[in-house]
Order: C-alpha cells, then structure tokens, then sequence
C-alpha cells in the first residue's frame, strides 16, 4: 500500500513538473525549429545565388569560346566551349526533372551537378524549388531561368553549325563571319539580360525572406520571453496563494487551539492564559473574574438529547456576549461552565454584572420541539485587587463562590472578596421582591 502510494506521488510529481516546463520546451521547440527553417531556406537561396554565377560565368565562356573557334577552327577552343556549355544545360535539364509529374529527384540532382553546383547544395536546391517554386520572388526567378532554354538550344545548334562549316574548311566569308559574330554577340547579351534579372529577382526574395525570418524570429522570442513573464507571474501568484493559505490554516489551527469549537467563544486554555496577563497587571485597577454553571442544563440533554444541549450552550453563549465591552473575555470553561474576565472593574460594577446576567438567563426561555424549559445559573464572583493573587488562587476562589451559589439554592450570584468578613451575596430578584412584600 505505501509503495503504491509513493509511485503515486512521483507520478503526480513528475506531471506536474512535466506541466510546468512543457510551454517552454515548446517554444524552445518552435524556436528551434524556427531557425532550422530559416537557415534551411537562406542557405538554399544562397545556393541558388552561387549556381547562378556558375551559370552565367559557364554561359559566357561557351560564347566566348564557340567565337574563339568560328575564327580559329582550333578543336581545343570547341571541345571549351563544350564543356562550358554543359553547365547551364545540366542546370536546365534538373529543372525539367523538378517540373515533371511525378518529380524526378536523381535525374535533378545529377543535372545541378552537372551544372557544378556543390554537393551539400544540391538538397537544399531541390527542397526549395518543390517547396516554394510558387512564391512570387522563385516563380519570376524561375521565368526568367525558362526563358534562355530557347537560347541554350539555338547556342547549340550554333556550335555544330559552326563546326560543320569547319568540317568543309576555313570560313572564308567575312560577311558570314561577321554574322555569325554579330548574333553570338545578341545571345551573349540576351544571355545577360535575363541572368541579371534572375539574379535580381533572386537577390530582392533574399532580402525579404531575410526580413520575414528574423521578425518570425523576433516574434517567436518575444512569446517566449511572455510566456517566462506570464509563467514566473503565475508562479509567483501560487506561492502567494500557497502563503496565504498557510497563514490563514496557521490562524485557524491557532483559533481552534484557543476557542471553543461549538460556541465560538475562548477555551480554558485562552481564559486561564488572558486571566493570567490581567493578574500581572492588577495594580493598574481591580479585576472582575466571573465563573457561571447553568443549574438546568442536565435536564435539556437528558430529556431532549444531545443537538438540544448544544443549541442551548451556542444560545447562552451568545447571550453571555451581549453588552460586553471591547476588552472583556467571555469563555466556555467546560460542558455547561462559562467564565467572564472584566479588567479594570470595580467589585460594585463586577456584581452589577453577574446580576444582570443572572436576571438575563432568568428571563431566557429555551425551545425545543413542543417543550421550554427555564434557564437560570449558579454565579461566583471574585472581585481581585492583590497584586500578588496567583491563578490558581484566583479560579479557587471564584469557583467556590460559584459553588456556595449552588449550595444556597441556585439561581444566584455569590461573592468573594477574599476577606473572611465581608460576603457579598446578590439574592434572586423573587426573593428580594418577597423580602420587601
């Protein structure tokens, strides 16, 4: 069963760890993967940018070349021109293979590297040409690179055409040659045109990728810096959360150790602790200490049960309170005992007081169901000016005025004055009212 229980917990744990750290593990994913992407498509525009100029460079030089050898007939001067061309036409032949349906990846790649494109770029020229072929800067590039396969073909047909005529001789013709020139000189720079637009077109989709890349970089750090900000914000807001619940279990866990838990009032503990601070400090004035025991209470829990009894201690109790000032304490000593502290009063204030509640509780009248019973008490009072009084002889002495109440028929209030001959006793009102007939 423990066992049990404590791969429980570190289960529990381990999800709410896994809670607490998988917002940033997913955005360091996305940031990571955000810079994957951008490096992955910088480098292959970069790529395409260095297979231009191998392009452009390799198609001027089969130019040059093929004029070098329509005046020279030198083989060499040919066989240059040759391989020049092949690179530009490697180049067209993988763009066919990307155009086809469905795509033909190994005939690309063996045309980039005909087209003397590095290896480690070929990849990333070929993801970006399928992925992205119709994004508007790639699809004018890719036009522009379409529109010199007309004169790809023509600059080949040029070349054995010119070797042709070397095969029957020197061309003597200076008119021929002088066409023949002139219109090498047209695709050299038709040639130009559109690899300068290629390029261009090419280098303005860098530019903006680059700017959309670093604000999708920005943007993706700027949610993970709210995303810390707002996550340490609601840890903060918990461990306040959790502190106030600390301190408000710490207050309750202190309220119940020193209240009553039915009535609300203090406990003996509280009373005896409070009594005890009030007599290190009776020489500021006299102290009241009033114990109260219901005489009836018996009856209501014998006869009614145990929710009548407490209905009736919350009743008293509350009853006890009324017209009490700021500074009194009023406790549940016990079942039905109760207990009254009144700092600064005089023995005349202090019987006035237990005379007023015991005319009080004799006035109170408790339900329950059909039935009412009357409630009275048996009060002792010790009225404490001694400095020297401790606690023990203070509740003694309230408590066996409390119980002299008792003896002399309830329903009264006794007084000790701590003088042997001097005693105080406030009779019930019946009595006085009968004495006086």
């Amino acid at each position: 069963m423990f066992r049990r229980t404590a791969t429980s917990t570190k289960g529990h744990s381990l999800l709410h760890v896994i809670k607490l750290v998988s917002p940033f593990v997913m955005v360091v994913v996305l940031q990571a993967a955000v810079a994957g992407f951008s490096l992955e498509v910088m480098s292959s525009v970069r790529a395409y940018v260095a297979g231009e100029a191998m392009w452009s460079r390799s198609q001027k030089n089969a130019v040059y070349f093929l004029n070098l050898y329509l005046h020279s007939g030198d083989a060499t001067q040919f066989a240059h021109y040759r391989t020049s061309l092949a690179v530009p036409i490697g180049d067209e032949f993988a763009r066919w293979a990307l155009e086809r349906d469905p795509v033909d990846v190994e005939a690309a790649r063996i045309g980039f590297l005909q087209g003397g494109n590095h290896p480690d770029d070929v990849p990333g020229l070929i993801w970006l040409f399928r992925n992205f072929s119709q994004v508007n800067f790639l699809r004018d590039a890719i036009r522009e690179w379409a529109a010199t396969d007309p004169m790809l073909l023509e600059l080949s047909v040029f070349g054995e055409v010119i070797r042709s005529e070397w095969t029957k001789g020197p061309i003597r013709d200076s008119d021929r040659l002088r066409y023949l020139s002139s219109r090498l000189s047209e695709l050299n720079s038709q040639f130009t045109g559109h690899a300068k637009r290629f390029s261009t077109v090419l280098g303005e989709g860098s530019r903006a990728i680059k700017v959309t890349l670093t604000l999708v970089n920005v943007v993706t750090a700027l949610t993970l810096i709210l995303l810390l900000i707002w996550h340490t914000r609601r840890l903060v807001l918990q461990r306040h959360a959790f502190e106030d619940a600390l301190h408000a279990e710490k207050d309750r866990f202190a309220w119940q150790a020193s209240h009553d838990w039915l009535t609300g009032l203090a406990n003996r503990r509280a009373f005896e602790a409070r009594l005890q601070s009030e007599l290190d400090h009776t020489r500021e004035g006299s102290l009241g200490l009033i114990l109260l025991d219901l005489d009836q209470f018996k009856n209501v829990n014998d006869s009614c049960g145990h929710l009548a009894g407490d209905r009736l201690l919350r009743q008293i109790a509350q009853l006890l309170q009324q017209d009490r000032r700021s500074h009194d304490l009023v406790a549940r000593l016990g079942g039905d005992e109760f207990g009254l502290i009144l700092p600064q009063c005089s023995p005349y204030d202090a019987v006035d007081v237990a005379e007023r509640l015991r005319t009080s509780l004799e006035l109170f009248s408790f339900a329950w169901d059909d039935r009412c019973f009357a409630v009275t008490a048996s009060i002792g009072v010790a009225c404490i000016a001694d400095g020297n009084a401790t606690l023990e002889e203070a509740m003694r002495r309230a408590d066996a005025a409390c119980y002299r109440a008792k003896e002399k028929g309830r329903n009264r209030v006794q007084v000790d004055t701590a003088r042997s001959d001097v005693v105080l006793v406030a009779s019930r009102s019946r009595e006085v009212a009968a004495a006086r007939g």
